[in-house]
């Protein structure tokens, strides 16, 4: 292994996409602990460690968009604005005709929609930094505020009201957004320059960067003896479930990762003078996660608005008017809460796992290409049959997708809720974060593998 390394760091072109790729995540890592600059860190620092409220709803959403909401930093908002955007761009071009037409168009087209997606962008930035600042920052009295008392609002008498002034307001909410569209282009550095998906790897490196504090909470509230599962102590039983379930997904999301469906494939025989070609048969593999890690991405970045936003709504109303009603509905869309979470989340993997295929697997294409090529599937005429039968086992096999990915994702709650474990500390080693860090760490070495093969030299998983 450590010779196939070295191999890596011999190449140029492969050691300097990997020297890109560090630089990148630093320089995220860096300003992900830079605060704006009207926050109390001290005040900040110990509301985020109370985590209970809007407080605790953000730690729990924070960690999946490479962001750092409970600090209020530049990179607070972190990916989740870019994501939420492209996901409307992709649900416009399934519908939209100008989209579509855009589409059609190849990379001229695509790079217009990418445009769009960044303009949009910053419209989300704009608005989630504002409701940002002004429900988490500004939803305190002068007695329990996290402004520092330098850029607070005065009341008529000279005394601080703990909210900022508008101007400041104004210039966190710019910065918050600067901080989130320079982290879009930092992504699309490291896709352009860098090895890997820019996004996924951004928050890969925020949730490894939260594994090892959640692994020492862990060891320093748990007893090295046997207490029972109900007892309401995490004991040596609760560890092992915790090791148990840390293999169990890795080895789940190597095997569905790798997992194919291989369809025999039959080519036509040509005579050309003397001699017969084709006639060879061979298989079309049809991978049964086709999303990949995306559809989670989506389903939860998507679920994060409406928590927030109902969180939100809770701190700027009348305590005795909507803020009860908006508070049962940030509970029903917040991490871990119980069935209707976990039905919704359910509901938007599954959605995103036959969205994301239907996106980037076209069986009708598909056919049109194994008929010119003059190849067949055995007991299937080319073209419409061909098209519909690969289309019916798409639809088989994604569903297997969706579900080991919905298994994945609700595993977190029922093991906090079972075990008496933090719902992060569940998330990391049993559940999302486990899965999308092994997804991305797997995508990355395959790129590498990639790399290493076009310069002849074996790939890492190779023996």
């Amino acid at each position: 292994m450590w010779e196939k390394i070295r191999v890596i760091f011999t190449i140029p072109e492969l050691r300097n996409r990997i020297m890109i790729t560090l630089i990148c995540l630093a320089v995220y890592r860096v300003g992900y602990w830079i605060t704006i600059p009207v926050v109390d860190q001290q005040a900040i620092a110990q509301q985020a460690n109370d985590g209970t409220g809007l407080a605790g709803l953000i730690t729990r959403v924070s960690v999946f968009a490479a962001s750092n909401l409970t600090q209020a930093t530049i990179f607070g908002l972190g990916i989740m604005p870019y994501i939420s955007a492209s996901i409307i761009f992709q649900l416009l071009g399934s519908f939209h005709p100008k989209i579509q037409e855009l589409r059609k168009e190849g990379q001229a087209g695509q790079k217009k929609i990418n445009d769009y997606t960044r303009y949009l962008t910053v419209v989300l930035c704009l608005v989630q930094s504002f409701f940002y600042v002004v429900a988490y920052l500004n939803g305190s009295d002068a007695a329990n505020t996290l402004i520092h008392e330098n850029y607070q609002a005065l009341d008529s008498q000279g005394n601080p009201t703990g909210a900022l002034t508008w101007s400041w307001t104004i210039i966190s909410v710019l910065i918050m957004t600067c901080g989130a569209t320079f982290l879009m282009w930092l992504g699309e550095q490291i896709d352009e320059y860098g090895i890997g998906n820019g996004i996924s790897l951004l928050i890969m490196a925020g949730i490894l960067a939260v594994m090892p504090g959640a692994l020492t909470g862990l060891f320093a509230n748990a007893k090295f003896e046997l207490t029972g599962l109900d007892s309401g102590i995490v004991g040596v039983e609760s560890m092992i479930i915790l090791a148990f379930l840390f293999v169990a997904v890795v080895f789940g999301v190597v095997f569905i990762t790798l997992g194919q469906r291989r369809i025999p494939m039959q080519s036509a025989k040509h005579v050309r003078g003397r001699r017969v070609y084709g006639g060879t048969r061979q298989f079309l593999p049809l991978r049964v996660n086709q999303g990949g890690v995306m559809p989670i991405i989506f389903a939860s970045s998507l679920l994060m608005i409406p928590a927030i936003m109902f969180g939100a709504f809770a701190q700027i109303s009348d305590p005795d008017g909507m803020a009860g009603v908006w508070n049962t509905l940030s509970g029903v869309f917040s991490p871990g809460t119980g069935f209707m979470y976990n039905a919704f989340y359910i509901a938007m993997i599954f959605f995103f796992c036959y969205f994301w295929t239907a996106i980037t697997f076209n069986p009708k294409e598909m056919a049109e290409n194994l008929k010119e090529y003059g190849s067949f599937i055995p007991g299937y005429r080319p073209g419409r049959h061909t098209s519909n039968y690969l289309e019916k086992v798409m639809v088989r096999i994604t569903y297997v997708g969706a579900a080991f990915l919905s298994l994945v994702a609700v595993i977190p709650t029922v093991v906090a809720g079972g075990l008496n474990v933090d719902f992060s500390l569940a998330s990391f080693y049993g559940g999302t974060g486990l899965l999308i860090a092994v997804s991305v760490a797997f995508d990355l070495v395959q790129k590498i593998d990639s790399h290493l093969v076009m310069q002849n030299h074996k790939g890492l998983l190779d023996s």
